[in-house]
């Protein structure tokens, strides 16, 4: 059998990192390089190509690197990331912000507000790189991605508080294929804002029909939190973090697998829904046969005409109070758990009264 390995990458700020080294070489030592030799934070060799190298006067050079993601299907792969290097007065080095790289509006973030969005690891990088020449120099480090507001904007960077374009990222330099481990601790931070933004209660939206709800009953964007599928790897982090109430909102499609005790909710992992859904319908008291055509549903949408026309929508609440309890044993009873159930339209289905009291702490509007 033939193995395929994924091919690994470089991250943004192993861009930069060699932008600068290939612009040191070039002020310093009169040097054009067209690949550059780079040691990422755990001790991984990197190659990384150099496109192009200037000088725009005596003490300023600009070097552009083209990001490789390897095989992750990263969205800034491709992209150019630009650095310039300028020789300044005194010493240390000073971390500018340039075209399509955000700057930090909240808090919560490992960068500080009013800080140009380029992450700690990627500026330990550059300071490496920059002790290989001299530590006593002066620098201006301008990091810049010319198309970087334009990817910004399919990235959660606008929830997190970057606004402006790109976070220069990184924790090594390496960029490996991203894992599932790897996406779900990209949400994570969602939680840290929220939390540095004063708001004790938070909604997890699995998708955008619940966070299409929750603008609507105008809930406070920063209170906001996707979850993907992964409801009880963020439910535990919230509850490590000492979150009080989390509210679920979201579609019955998703929800219901949480009342079944299902926590990740992809359908390959987990599904459940329509037994879900037959099984309370019928504690409420629906008859065998609408059972049995809720059970062969191709839909969870079909299911709720059938629950509707037998008048039963007061299961709704009961699956949506199911769901809370099933959170709230999920993480030990570490914090408080409301359900909102909502039908593909927006349709508000069912709601429990732990999400009417977080719902109440937050303003929401009901009548929307």
């Amino acid at each position: 059998m033939i193995h395929s390995q994924l091919r690994s990458g470089y991250t943004t700020g192993a861009c930069a990192a060699a932008g600068v080294k290939a612009s040191l070489l070039f002020l310093c030592n009169d040097q054009r390089v067209e690949r550059i030799e780079l040691t990422a934070l755990d001790g991984t060799a990197l190659t990384i190509p150099i496109k192009a190298v200037e000088r725009l006067d005596e003490r300023t050079i600009r070097a552009e690197v083209i990001k490789f993601s390897g095989d992750d299907p990263d969205i800034t792969n491709g992209a150019s990331i630009i650095t310039t290097v300028k020789l300044v007065e005194g010493d240390g080095i000073k971390f500018i912000g340039g075209e399509g790289v955000g700057r930090v509006t909240k808090a919560g973030l490992s960068v500080p507000i009013g800080e140009p969005a380029i992450n700690p690891g990627p500026r330990q990088l550059i300071r490496n790189v920059v002790d290989e020449f001299d530590r006593s120099i002066g620098l201006e480090v301008t990091i810049s991605i010319p198309n970087g507001v334009e990817l910004a904007k399919r990235t959660l960077n606008p929830t997190l508080g970057i606004e402006g374009g790109l976070s220069i990222i990184g924790t090594t330099g390496v960029l490996r294929p991203m894992s599932e481990d790897a996406f779900k601790r990209s949400l994570v931070p969602q939680i840290d804002v929220a939390l540095a933004d004063g708001f004790r209660s938070i909604v997890f939206v699995p998708g955008k029909i619940g966070e299409t709800i929750a603008c609507r009953l105008s809930i406070p964007s920063g209170a906001i939190v996707q979850t993907s599928n992964f409801i009880g790897y963020m439910l535990e982090a919230a509850a490590d973090r000492s979150v009080e109430r989390v509210m679920l909102l979201g579609h019955i499609g998703k929800l219901a697998k949480v009342a079944a005790g299902v926590f990740h909710t992809h359908n390959r992992v987990g599904d459940g829904r329509l037994e879900t859904m037959a099984a309370w319908a019928a504690a409420e008291g629906l008859d065998r046969k609408s059972v049995a055509e809720i059970l062969s549903a191709n839909t969870t949408e079909e299911a709720i005409g059938i629950i509707n026309a037998n008048g039963l929508q007061r299961v709704y609440n009961v699956i949506a109070a199911r769901a809370s309890a099933r959170a709230q044993r999920y993480v030990f009873g570490r914090l408080t758990v409301g359900t909102v159930l909502a039908a593909l339209d927006g349709t508000i289905l069912g709601l429990d009264q732990n999400a009417q009291l977080i719902g109440g702490e937050l303003h929401w509007d009901l009548r929307s």
